[in-house]
């Protein structure tokens, strides 16, 4: 049985898991990662004199910022050997999910920054906190910080949505697009893609995926038209539409019974962008909730 000690500290922290996973999240681009610091945060929840805490929600962002700031280091010499293009875990969001605009292509461009940028920008820009409190957190002075999130405002400004699609014709334009691309049906496919269209595939090496982004309308629908004749042998399962990381797209299961999402980034010209992750390790979080 937990102790009374124990107990006292989890009723404090968890209601403030979700939004502390959030901070996690986005500082690491991993469920497994944010998760894993979230423990050692509440590990070490437990050994703080948690009478002398005044703001605990402050206090637990400020550990958990300073673990992920750690892990980056050696999550960022992982990611310099992986296998093809590496995308973030991907999350598919519920109507109750806070809703900010770290979309996917955004999770990327984080991962151009130091992990100092990163954390300032995050903290500052998308959590809303004041340059006292996040120099508080990282450790440096507010001017230096708000150095950092302006150097980051500058390196991911591109990468932020310009124009968000509404939800609705977001899910429209998924479903439009699994029809077309595991119909065969390479017209209706065509006239939803922009000329300048991008797919990724992430398999890291564990999963069977294209290791270089097909660049350009003709190579994107030359892949999927050499596709067809797979999906017309073992049609896709859908699991469900959804919104995966800020952008409207759809789980399957695929031959090999192999997990897949696929979010697509939209555009007023059309699908600019296509994410496909199929590494299992990025997708054992949803396992167990699609079989």
């Amino acid at each position: 049985m937990a102790s009374a000690s124990s107990q006292d500290a989890a009723a404090v922290f968890d209601p403030l898991r979700q939004r502390l996973v959030r901070v996690a999240y986005r500082m690491l681009g991993s469920v497994a990662d944010a998760e894993d610091v979230l423990q050692d945060a509440f590990l070490r929840w437990l050994d703080v004199d948690r009478n002398a805490v005044r703001e605990p929600e402050a206090f637990l962002r400020r550990v958990v910022t300073r673990l992920c700031l750690d892990r980056l280091k050696s999550v960022r010499r992982g990611r310099e050997t992986y296998v093809g293009p590496w995308l973030p875990e991907p999350v598919v969001e519920s109507a109750e999910d806070e809703i900010d605009d770290v979309t996917l292509p955004l999770l990327m461009a984080l991962e151009r920054l130091s992990p100092l940028e990163r954390a300032a920008f995050l903290l500052h820009d998308v959590f809303g906190l004041g340059f006292e409190e996040v120099a508080a957190t990282i450790g440096r002075e507010p001017a230096a910080c708000r150095q950092l999130a302006s150097r980051a405002r500058d390196h991911v400004r591109a990468d932020r949505p310009r124009y968000p699609v509404p939800r609705e014709r977001g899910l429209e334009i998924a479903e439009a697009f699994f029809a077309a691309s595991r119909d065969g049906d390479m017209e209706s496919l065509r006239a939803l893609l922009a000329a300048d269209v991008t797919l990724y595939a992430d398999g890291g090496g564990k999963a069977p995926a294209r290791k270089t982004p097909a660049a350009g309308l003709n190579d994107v629908m030359r892949l999927f038209a050499a596709f067809a004749s797979v999906y017309a042998a073992s049609r896709s399962r859908l699991v469900r539409y959804g919104v995966i990381n800020g952008l409207p797209g759809f789980v399957t299961i695929e031959r090999g019974d192999i997990l897949q999402t696929t979010a697509l980034e939209i555009e007023d010209e059309g699908v600019v962008a296509i994410y496909v992750v199929r590494n299992p390790d990025k997708l054992r979080h949803m396992a167990d909730t699609v079989h």
